[in-house]
């Protein structure tokens, strides 16, 4: 066969395979996952709420598929590292909200990255909380696009000063200014990369801030419901959840517009219950407990071309699921190197099966870096919940909370007592005695995973020129006392630190690396800053300020004194 031959055939081959992946790309859904930020279950009219004005994801339920039982961990970063990954979260090093708790490591593969592999376009806007430094970024773990804001909200630290209003965010790793209301901003995003992907399948994940804490919107917005006897909190929370119902609307035109809404799957929910006291669709506790007002919470589906609208599933799912839940309907070949905890309800979507397999859910997170049995935690049946010293959140150990506020082991009949007020675990001792050893083998399996060990941050990494080191999202705390941040230096590296906060005139500049401490002059008191060589190694990297023969003090508030900038000295510089 003459070589001229041979070459037409493979390029008629090679011409075959890239048209038949761009039709096979062709027919793969478009996925968008909306999530908002302590919006609870009460927080939405379609639940009973008479006053919040939420008449688009009303209509986006009522005319799709609502997960009547539908249940998240009860605060941020946990609930957003399980649905990255389909794991609970206490795999992924994630173990709670801020103090070097809400850093997901790399190695964990996320929703994002699965759709890469599968030939879609990714994009993030909002809220990642999930590791502010690299490779915990999220345009380190699958996402092309991406416009954030750092920590678990703006106004955090390290985002301060900053405003909801024309904030300062991220843009794929390059800080800029916006103009307009947060959630506005986040959706125009949304909206333009959607735009920008609609000949490609595409992967939009829109997580806004809001309604979190502070409670910025417009006057107007919140005074509307505040005339309506609403004390100004609610008032606030209700319009900034009317705005969010308001750019959900903008969405799902936008994809009207596009001609892509038949095929494109519109996921809408909530990362926990409320974070204030107000009506919660009759839901017992509210964000931080595991009670079902903390982790019942909302969740709608669409997909146009698969799905009939007008449904309901009332078996129990949970953002572990998705994950799973997306792949099989999708029909992805994903390469998933890690243990997933979730199970696909695919079958219960599309009505081909309506029971699922027993099993238990598991629900648990409180303060501190060292996570032990019974703390607010939860376990779910299908029919019964066992629950454990709700609301102690706040405290590190069960040992802080005061007895009077201790409420031991519970269980409730959820098919009975949905509002759990009637405690039945004197009453059942051998379904207490089955849902506890149930427990206690998830908190031994979920700690042999990286035993409750938040992933330490790289420092020398080729993706950043200069590495921030938060105090309240990344330092290590022992109690209310900043004792550095846990990093990792793979090579010698010679760095320049500068701590955010001013010296006194008998102060020295103290670092410690590695169980050596080091002293330092400081010529300019109110940007101290020295050069020192790091070893290489994994371990606590503090820096702080003390005059000879004096205590060290500590930083108790939640700003950003204390802060530390590393930034690499480069040959030259």
């Amino acid at each position: 066969m003459a070589l001229s031959t041979i070459r037409l055939i493979i390029s008629s081959c090679l011409l075959a395979a890239a048209f038949s992946r761009f039709a096979v790309a062709a027919d793969l859904p478009n996925v968008i996952v909306v999530m908002t930020d302590d919006q609870g279950y009460g927080d939405i009219g379609i639940h009973g709420n008479q006053l919040v004005r939420t008449p688009n994801l009303d209509r986006f339920a009522q005319e799709g598929t609502q997960l009547t039982q539908f249940y998240c961990s009860p605060v941020c970063a946990p609930t957003r590292a399980s649905l990255m990954t389909g794991r609970y979260f206490y795999r992924t090093g994630v173990i709670h909200t801020s103090r070097g708790a809400a850093r997901m490591a790399s190695e964990e593969k996320t929703l994002a990255e699965v759709f890469q592999d599968a030939g879609y376009v990714t994009g993030i806007f909002g809220k990642w909380h999930l590791g502010d430094n690299y490779p915990m970024r999220p345009q380190d773990q699958g996402f092309q696009e991406s416009l954030v804001h750092k920590s678990g909200g703006i106004t955090q630290p390290p985002d301060q000063p900053n405003d909801y209003f024309d904030p300062l965010l991220w843009k794929n790793g390059h800080p800029v200014k916006a103009q307009g209301y947060c959630t506005d901003v986040f959706f125009s995003a949304a909206i333009d990369f959607i735009e920008q992907s609609k000949d490609v399948p595409f992967f939009a994940y829109i997580a806004t801030n809001a309604p979190h804490t502070p409670l910025i919107v417009e006057e107007a917005a919140w005074k509307r419901y505040a005339e309506q006897d609403q004390e100004e909190t609610t008032a606030r929370v209700y319009a900034m959840v009317e705005n969010i119902d308001q750019n959900f609307s903008r969405l799902i035109k936008s994809l009207d517009e596009l001609m892509l809404r038949e095929n494109t799957i519109v996921i809408f929910l909530t990362d926990n219950g409320p974070q204030q006291k107000r009506f919660n669709g009759g839901l017992n506790g509210r964000k931080s407990m595991v009670l079902e007002g903390g982790v019942h919470v909302p969740c709608f589906v669409q997909w146009p071309a698969r799905l009939k609208g007008g449904n309901s599933v009332s078996t129990r799912h949970a953002h572990i699921d998705w994950l799973p839940t997306l792949i099989e309907a999708i029909g992805i070949q994903a390469d998933l190197p890690n243990k997933i905890d979730g199970v696909s309800f695919w079958p219960q979507l599309v009505g081909s099966k309506r029971e699922v397999e027993p099993r238990h859910l598991f629900f648990q997170v409180h303060r501190g870096l060292e996570p032990e049995p019974y703390h607010n935690a939860a376990v779910l049946g299908e029919r019964y919940k066992l629950v454990m010293n709700v609301g102690s959140f706040g405290k590190e150990k069960l040992a802080d909370v005061p007895d009077k506020q201790r409420t031991g082991i519970q269980l409730f009949d959820l098919s009975k007592d949905p509002g759990e007020q009637n405690d039945l675990a004197k009453q059942m001792p051998e379904k207490l005695e089955e849902m506890s050893k149930a427990y206690d083998a998830w908190f031994a399996d979920v700690k042999a995973s990286r035993e409750f060990t938040p992933p330490a941050i790289l420092l020398g990494a080729r993706a950043t020129e200069s590495t921030l080191l938060c105090r309240y999202q990344d330092g290590h705390y022992e109690g209310d006392r900043h004792l550095g941040w846990d990093v990792e230096v793979r090579e010698p590296l010679l760095v320049q630190l500068r701590l955010n906060q001013e010296a006194k005139p008998e102060e020295k500049l103290m670092v410690q690396w590695l169980g050596n401490v080091s002293a330092f002059d400081i010529k300019d008191q109110k940007q101290p800053v020295t050069a020192i060589q790091l070893a290489p190694g994994t371990g606590r990297l503090d820096m702080w300020l003390q005059a000879d023969g004096m205590p060290r003090e500590f930083i108790k508030d939640n700003s950003t004194a204390g802060d530390v900038v590393v930034s690499p000295v480069r040959e030259g510089n």
